[in-house]
């Protein structure tokens, strides 16, 4: 095994071996006051009504797809728009499909009224 690599297998092991001691040391020393408050279903601060197994709205979904078409895609663009000049013509052609599929994403949600927020 080279030698360059001894650092970092005890940098991952001395991690371990800290985050075990962390678990088992808080769950010896940490306080156990049980209420009624902290066995409840955390809903949001509300009093949980109704069973865990109703349908979502798809509206649940549409503000799902909404964030990854309008939000994650920023990921991908502001690196590949800084670097664009050394990555040459096949990063471009790249991002401009990467731009069609969201905007396939943003017509889709169009159509099925995914801004219209009722």
């Amino acid at each position: 095994m080279p030698i360059e690599y001894i650092p970092l297998i005890l940098m991952i092991v001395f991690g371990f071996i800290v985050a075990l001691a962390f678990m088992l040391l808080s769950e010896w020393l940490g306080a156990r006051r049980t209420t009624y408050g902290k066995g409840t279903t955390y809903e949001s601060g509300m009093l949980p009504y109704g069973t865990a197994r109703e349908r979502f709205s798809a509206k649940f979904y549409m503000v799902a797809v909404s964030f990854i078409v309008f939000d994650v895609e920023v990921v991908f663009m502001y690196p590949w728009a800084v670097q664009l000049s050394e990555l040459g013509f096949g990063a471009f052609i790249a991002m401009m499909i990467f731009i069609v599929v969201l905007l396939a994403g943003y017509f889709y949600e169009l159509k099925k009224g995914g801004f219209e927020w009722d």
